[in-house]
């Protein structure tokens, strides 16, 4: 499994447990993703660490200081302990 973060602005958006579709956007040396239909955005991941999949699995909701963060499962083998982490660390309001 591999989870992916995500920021979004307005809550609601996505609850757990729902189904997304990402889109990728490509810049001069990176890749960003985009829950489609422009619901939250990740940051920036080397060509190394792009996405293989499209779909996901939203496994938590979470919302801090900083705002809302949507954390999404895609089945690929990578797991990015630090994200992992986080994702445990907060509370679910999705």
């Amino acid at each position: 499994m591999r989870i992916v973060k995500f920021k979004m602005e307005r809550p609601g958006q996505v609850k757990t447990g729902d189904m997304v579709t990402v889109s990728e956007k490509k810049t001069a040396l990176n890749y960003s993703y985009i829950i489609e239909p422009s619901v939250a955005m990740s940051g920036c991941y080397k060509v190394s660490k792009r996405l293989q999949g499209r779909e996901g699995v939203v496994r938590k909701v979470i919302h801090n200081a900083r705002g809302y963060y949507v954390f999404v499962e895609f089945e690929e083998e990578e797991v990015d302990s630090a994200v992992l982490e986080e994702m445990n660390a907060g509370e679910d309001v999705g």
